[in-house]
């Protein structure tokens, strides 16, 4: 862990503008917004993404747009990856790093396994460069306002220096620990939001059986023992929480299938380290049946699974 401070290893809603060139590779629904905000903030910035579309939004954003991964993180200062996996964060650094210039600064803000992100490092910085694992936690809504959650993991020289961009990206940024440890903050807080909702669906579920009403139940378990960030900001049921997916038919802030993925990771991550982690193991295989067939909707739409599969017990 950082010996640094709690204020030099935790801040929030900086807006620094800087002179450095940056490369960013991965322009999906939380990459474009990420990188939009950075040429905002006034940084020089390459984009490489494989589709098309996501080319055009990058050039409309203003990053100037170029056709190849390498292209995009030869001659800069910071590269910054937003990939679905660590088999592909570990593929393109295999192109990347030979092309790099020496002691160019490479922040991977993928979601992926630890062991991943440690050899990603390790990799990295045997090429002569420096690296920091980076997830995010946020959603779109995060990413294109500036407000993720960043956690850091990798040298605290290197955080202090990748903090002025960090924070252009996100409303705050925790140095973590050592390489991976940004990455084992994600998946320890994505398995208790996946348990959490279940838990939530349940109860509602339950309550609906029960009689209560939605915002009866709001009302009482916002402010009582059960309380959750599940509950009071992402009420999955409409009504209580008007901002919430679940007024929305479910369209995705956070959908099914990355959840599912991140529990995944969580689960490989407790039989690895040997933890007797029942809830974490049930969440991901409560998640992957379901994205069988919703992978698209947001992943608190898991209260509609659990409804309808209550139904057909009952019935």
């Amino acid at each position: 862990m950082s010996t640094a401070s709690h204020s030099d290893s935790v801040r929030g809603g900086g807006r620094a503008t800087g002179g450095q060139k940056i490369g960013f590779l991965g322009l999906g629904h939380m990459g474009a917004p990420m990188a939009a905000n950075l040429v905002k903030a006034g940084y020089d910035v390459l984009a490489f993404d494989p589709v098309p579309a996501a080319q055009e939004q990058a050039r409309e954003d203003g990053a100037t747009v170029v056709d190849t991964a390498v292209a995009a993180a030869a001659d800069r200062d910071v590269v910054i990856t937003m990939l679905p996996n660590g088999k592909l964060v570990l593929d393109v650094y295999a192109d990347l790093l030979p092309a790099a210039q020496p002691g160019t600064l490479f922040i991977d803000c993928s979601t992926i396994d630890v062991t991943d992100a440690k050899e990603a490092a390790a990799r990295t910085v045997a090429a002569g460069h420096r690296a920091l694992d980076a997830p995010v936690s946020g959603g779109v809504a995060g990413a294109a306002a500036g407000t993720l959650t960043f956690m850091v993991g990798g040298a605290a020289a290197d955080f202090a220096d990748a903090l002025p961009v960090l924070e252009v990206m996100g409303g705050k940024v925790v140095h973590c620990g050592d390489a991976g440890v940004g990455q084992a903050a994600k998946i320890c807080n994505n398995m208790l939001l996946g348990i959490s909702m279940i838990g939530l669906s349940e109860a509602l579920v339950l309550g609906e059986k029960l009689g209560l009403s939605h915002q009866s139940f709001f009302d009482v378990v916002s402010t009582a023992s059960g309380q959750s960030w599940a509950l009071t900001n992402y009420c999955p049921v409409p009504g209580p929480v008007p901002t919430s997916p679940a007024n929305n038919d479910y369209q995705p802030g956070f959908a099914t299938a990355l959840m599912t993925k991140d529990l995944g990771l969580a689960a490989n991550a407790l039989r690895a380290n040997g933890i007797d982690g029942q809830l974490g193991a049930l969440a991901a295989e409560i998640y992957t049946r379901f994205n069988q067939t919703d992978a698209g909707k947001d992943f608190s739409a898991i209260v509609t699974d659990i409804r309808n599969r209550s139904d057909q017990e009952v019935a």
